[in-house]
């Protein structure tokens, strides 16, 4: 009766739950234009994930899996579907995420293993995979149960929150869920003795281990995705959408998001996007937001890319950001490879490639 009564006053009020307001851009996340103004390694328009053996970089581009060879592309592997998440596992192995419903290995000693479920329950929507910290298992996250990868925006206007975080046994048939219920599970690494899981439309980053879990990073402004492991100890966090006040907004009056998702095609709807299609048919093209084509500087972000360096502890360290009115977004993998950082903007379909010892003089000095 409390928690109902206090769920009343906070819709009527704006508070809490019910609140549409977002954390600023401020301290480690403080806006720069780094990710705008790096150079453009390749354009690939159906890249999907990242993954690296600290020798090589490999892309998961629609049906195939690429190695970058001098930073051009050779096909490797052919799947028969769309590879939804990749990572390398030990011996030269890699972990496929085939249509986001099962998970195979290919080379290895383990060529040829495939999973279509666990913990009794099918895949729906594999979008992250990782080794875990003892190399005898493969971690994954299943972003949903009810939508696959991508009908995301379809999870996060319906008020989704069946993901999952998965353990899977390379040497024996057991799996097991680290976590569930999760609202929209993006992201996947091994720390240590624990598990750090992104939940997307929670805004947060969980570390999970030994049966108990606790929050790492909350009430970001944006919708973390992938983790990967940086050289130099902690992690790679990166951002696919940032919040705005507008869909906030959205998400909280149920009658209405019922109709625009039943009467209007998706790319129109008041919901982020990986990257803006520059058309006057987009929602909040007014004269508040543009003028003669142009972007106000206080507008909000229709797409945005993100990449966040976090420290061993979690915590943000600095970040690197293509704004509202750049073109690298909907960023939804990065891994570091020979003193680069490869990052994917699937926004607009490239692939950029940074300097890390550049980055930490600059940040960190």
């Amino acid at each position: 009766m409390i928690t109902r009564l206090r769920h009343l006053t906070d819709r009527l009020f704006g508070r809490g739950e019910a609140a549409s307001t977002i954390p600023p851009f401020d301290g480690p996340l403080k806006p720069n234009q780094v990710l705008e103004t790096a150079p453009v390694l390749l354009a690939l328009d159906n890249a999907e994930d990242l993954a690296t053996d600290g020798s090589h970089v490999y892309v998961a581009a629609g049906e195939s899996v690429l190695r970058l060879d001098h930073d051009q592309p050779t096909e490797i592997a052919r799947l028969g579907g769309a590879v939804t998440a990749l990572c390398c596992l030990a011996g030269g192995a890699l972990a496929v995420a085939v249509d986001g419903r099962e998970v195979r290995i290919v080379g290895g000693a383990h060529d040829g293993r495939h999973w279509t479920r666990a913990a009794n329950r099918p895949f729906t929507a594999v979008n992250a995979l990782a080794p875990s910290a003892d190399g005898h298992g493969l971690l994954l996250t299943d972003g949903s149960r009810e939508h696959p990868c991508a009908r995301w925006c379809h999870d996060l206007m319906s008020g989704g929150h069946s993901g999952r975080a998965v353990q899977l046994d390379l040497h024996a048939e057991d799996t097991r869920e680290i976590a569930n219920g999760l609202a929209y599970a993006f992201g996947i690494c091994a720390a240590g003795t624990a598990t750090w899981i992104s939940e997307s439309w929670a805004h947060r980053v969980i570390a999970c281990g030994d049966g108990d879990g606790q929050t790492l990073l909350e009430s970001l402004p944006v919708y973390p995705s992938r983790l990967t492991p940086a050289a130099g100890g902690g992690f790679w966090l990166t951002a696919f959408i940032a919040r705005t006040q507008l869909v906030e907004f959205v998400l909280h009056e149920p009658a209405y998001r019922r109709r625009m998702m039943r009467e209007i095609e998706p790319r129109f709807w008041i919901a982020p996007k990986l990257g803006s299609s520059h058309t006057f048919l987009e929602p909040m093209q007014g004269a508040h937001i543009k003028t003669m084509g142009i972007l106000k500087p206080w507008a909000p972000p229709r797409s945005y890319g993100l990449v966040i360096r976090l420290a061993a502890d979690g915590l943000a360290a600095y970040s690197l950001h293509s704004r509202a009115d750049g073109t690298h977004h909907g960023v939804v993998a990065a891994v570091e490879c020979r003193g680069s950082l490869y990052v994917l903007a699937k926004g607009c379909g490239k692939i950029l490639c940074l300097p890390v010892a550049a980055l930490e003089q600059e940040f960190m000095a």
